[in-house]
């Protein structure tokens, strides 16, 4: 069976001393799928990513990239995976044709191919009219587009990407997506952490990361059903005022506010709505919107975490 491009953990575990960073992960993703791993900072989604792509070794279990164990066969590996820190760790003095040159050395692209890539690359993230300039002078969407053209110099099948977005301006997320788009096209495995849920939206599946351990896997959609209750977006006059009323309601399991509208969580939707409206009203709060809503991903994210981690507290 050919595992080109499948990445595989059993049980991967690494502790710093005391601390247990991830706890048993077990992931099985097939070659040329987009996974996303969503979590609060510090749930361990780094540690992961850099044992799956063998720049840390696990204190326990093991993980697999292309077949290749990740602790075990660090130069076969190496071969097969492009990484992307979450910190910019290319050389600002050098320009941007330069930075892509020193990482084609590093992987050992040599003969009439280098200068082919380098150019598809300069091209592919759209830096050819700014391959003189310094890296260190870049934008910050730029430099995210450099460090992904460095990380592909030596043709990977996966490739990992912990946060590649994080403080990039959306017009800058949108291109670099489209790159990623590209890549999966091209049957490139990609395995990225995000703090964005519109871009864990694009990915087939999700991984929700919490206290090191992966709570929830599985499409966008089939994650948004694990919401509990039913959902109303509601837009009035009060905000905060209506907040505090609409949590007394009977039925009422959450209210978080959203924009410029409060996501309620109810029981039943058809039901409590009548009754949200006479206590706004009874309360001299003019309501501008109310209608049901489905959840967004970002809703299954919170109330996933708030569950997982009142039954820790309870175990506690």
């Amino acid at each position: 069976m050919d595992t080109t491009g499948r990445i595989q953990a059993e049980k991967l575990t690494k502790r710093f001393r005391k601390v247990e960073a991830v706890r048993g992960v077990d992931l099985d993703i097939a070659p040329g799928e987009i996974y996303g791993l969503i979590g609060p900072d510090g749930a361990g989604k780094t540690t992961t990513i850099r044992m799956l792509a063998g720049v840390m070794k696990p204190t326990s279990g093991v993980a697999r990239v292309s077949g290749f164990d990740t602790a075990r066969a660090a130069e076969q590996l190496r071969a097969q995976v492009g990484y992307m820190a979450q910190r910019f760790s290319l050389y600002g003095d050098l320009s941007v044709r330069e930075n892509i040159e020193f990482y084609a050395d590093i992987f050992g692209v040599r003969g009439p191919e280098r200068a082919q890539r380098i150019q598809r690359l300069l091209h592919f993230a759209r830096l050819e009219e700014f391959q003189s300039r310094d890296a260190g002078v870049l934008s910050g969407g730029m430099k995210k587009k450099l460090g992904l053209a460095c990380a592909l110099i030596h043709r990977p099948k996966v490739l990992f990407l912990d946060e590649p977005t994080n403080g990039v301006d959306p017009l800058s997320r949108r291109e670099f997506w489209d790159i990623l788009s590209d890549l999966h096209i091209e049957g490139v495995t990609i395995f990225i952490s995000t703090a964005y849920m519109d871009e864990a939206e694009r990915c087939a599946r999700v991984g929700l990361m919490y206290r090191g351990e992966i709570i929830r896997q599985g499409s966008p959609g089939e994650l948004r059903q694990l919401v509990k209750g039913e959902l109303l977006a509601i837009v009035t006059d009060d905000l905060p005022a209506s907040e505090s009323i609409i949590a007394k309601v009977d039925g009422v399991s959450k209210v978080q506010v959203y924009g410029d509208r409060l996501h309620v969580f109810a029981d039943d939707a058809k039901l409590r709505a009548p009754e949200i409206e006479r206590a706004l009203n009874a309360a001299g709060i003019r309501i501008k919107q109310i209608r049901p809503a489905a959840p967004r991903l970002q809703e299954a994210f919170i109330s996933l975490v708030s569950l997982q981690g009142k039954s820790q507290k309870d175990e506690g």
